[in-house]
């Protein structure tokens, strides 16, 4: 059918919502191995079904040597998440399982509870990631959050 031929009275294919509508910030993907390092190298929050990596961004991160002082205020920036399942996870059809469950549970809790300026990396657990229901990861990932941005002790 050809697109002219479309009755008007049909809903769109895909709903645009602009961030703010829906109190929800926009994840953006890490894809740069220097990032995943860097955020394991950073605070690390374990849960039953996944391991929090999380570290502050410095918002212009120069190629050389780390600035003396890190800057008074990061500007409102993206929240950075990564995914990862190694083969201790399982075959090609588990690892991508995982990931999708990680993907969906940073789209319900980081989207809204995140901080601005952070990079955080999910690392999925074998057999957990997979069977843990998605309430309980949800919970999860919320105290996970709270234990990263705490005060050091």
């Amino acid at each position: 059918m050809p697109p002219e031929a479309l009755p008007d009275d049909r809903p769109p294919a895909a709903s645009l919502c602009a961030d703010g509508a829906s109190g929800a910030r926009r994840l953006v993907v890490l894809d740069k191995r220097a990032d995943f390092l860097a955020c394991a190298r950073g605070r690390k929050a374990p849960a039953p079904a996944f391991l929090l990596q999380a570290r502050r961004r410095i918002t212009a991160e120069p190629a050389g040597p780390k600035p003396k002082k890190p800057p008074e205020k990061l500007p409102e920036t993206p929240v950075r998440v990564g995914f990862t399942a190694s083969k201790k996870i399982g075959n090609a059809v588990a690892r991508n399982r995982a990931k999708r469950r990680l993907r969906a549970l940073a789209r319900a809790v980081l989207a809204r509870e995140a901080r601005p300026g952070w990079d955080y990396v999910l690392v999925a657990r074998r057999d957990a990631t997979a069977t843990c229901p998605f309430a309980e990861m949800k919970r999860d990932l919320s105290r996970a959050l709270e234990r990263v941005h705490s005060p050091k002790p």
